[in-house]
């Protein structure tokens, strides 16, 4: 049996990895600890075959003024509980980075991920991330393996972020350009396979989870419109928009550049994609609440 402690407690993907490995509960043990407050340094570490590290502070737009949280939270801390971890005997310590430490798309020219692209945070979130992963590759030896994922946008059910945003856009909106692009996606079950595969096979490194297929905005756009009988009129004709408008709204080439990690460098010698870009879809409902998510 693995026993699995989360740091991060009451997180959408920590308590999607928790349900997910209980589905099998004569295989899997999982606890979750909360971080605020040195909560975590109660709980009894010795205990666990692995460490799933959750928690820390979303890319939320955030200002100048709180970049040393972010380093104190999302740097900080990872490296001290895993440091804690270590002397406590647990053999794996897995860490949610982020894609966003090869760096923020800021404009419509986008950006392609590839094996030998080198991390290149454009902002302090994603330097947070970058720092902690730095710190915890230190720590990592024979004894105590460091797994950092680096996933895309992840979305599910109930998720906060922009691709439910979006999904509520696509319903009350009458118009929409017909920018396509290009975008890597991580649905929650598809990541939740992922770090089981990895707690099982005790792996160790860096690693780039996503969707099979690559994802389009306009065509999310044209699947929610269409889900909720909603008329939209998808034209070319409102690209000039989108171009000009980028240069002022940082939201535009967020929905429109494309960005993705090239396909290839998010196969591994297991299957973790197991739910199709289109069936994770059919999944998700669109309310009002989805326009307040961040």
């Amino acid at each position: 049996m693995k026993k699995i402690l989360i740091t991060g407690a009451n997180s959408f993907v920590g308590t999607s990895i928790e349900r997910w490995l209980m589905r099998d509960p004569n295989n899997y043990k999982v606890d979750t600890v909360d971080t605020m407050n040195g909560v975590w340094k109660q709980a009894d570490f010795s205990k666990y075959d692995a460490v799933f590290h959750v928690a820390g502070i979303a890319h939320v737009d955030p200002k100048p003024e709180m970049a040393p949280l972010y380093y104190k939270v999302n740097r900080d801390l990872t490296i001290e509980i895993a440091k804690h971890a270590k002397e406590c005997g647990v053999k794996q310590f897995v860490f949610m980075s982020s894609r966003i430490v090869y760096h923020a798309s800021k404009s419509l020219k986008g950006d392609v991920t590839k094996r030998d692209t080198k991390p290149n945070p454009n902002d302090f979130y994603g330097d947070s991330k970058l720092q902690a992963e730095n710190g915890l590759n230190e720590l990592a030896c024979d004894t105590f393996k460091v797994a950092n994922l680096r996933p895309c946008m992840i979305y599910g059910p109930n998720s906060k972020g922009n691709f439910l945003r979006l999904g509520w856009l696509a319903t009350k909106t009458p118009i929409f350009p017909a920018w396509h692009n290009k975008r890597s996606m991580l649905f929650i079950d598809n990541l939740a396979e992922f770090v089981k595969q990895v707690i099982d096979r005790e792996l160790g490194g860096t690693f780039y989870p996503q969707n099979a297929e690559l994802a389009d905005t306009v065509e999310i756009v044209r699947y929610f419109a269409k889900k909720y009988n909603h008329k939209i009129w998808i034209s070319r004709l409102f690209n000039p928009f989108v171009w000009l408008g980028s240069f002022f709204l940082p939201q535009l080439p967020k929905m429109f550049a494309s960005s993705y990690y090239e396909p290839e460098m998010s196969k591994y010698d297991f299957d973790y994609q197991i739910v199709s870009f289109e069936e994770s879809l059919k999944g998700l409902e669109i309310s009002d609440a989805n326009k307040r998510m961040k």
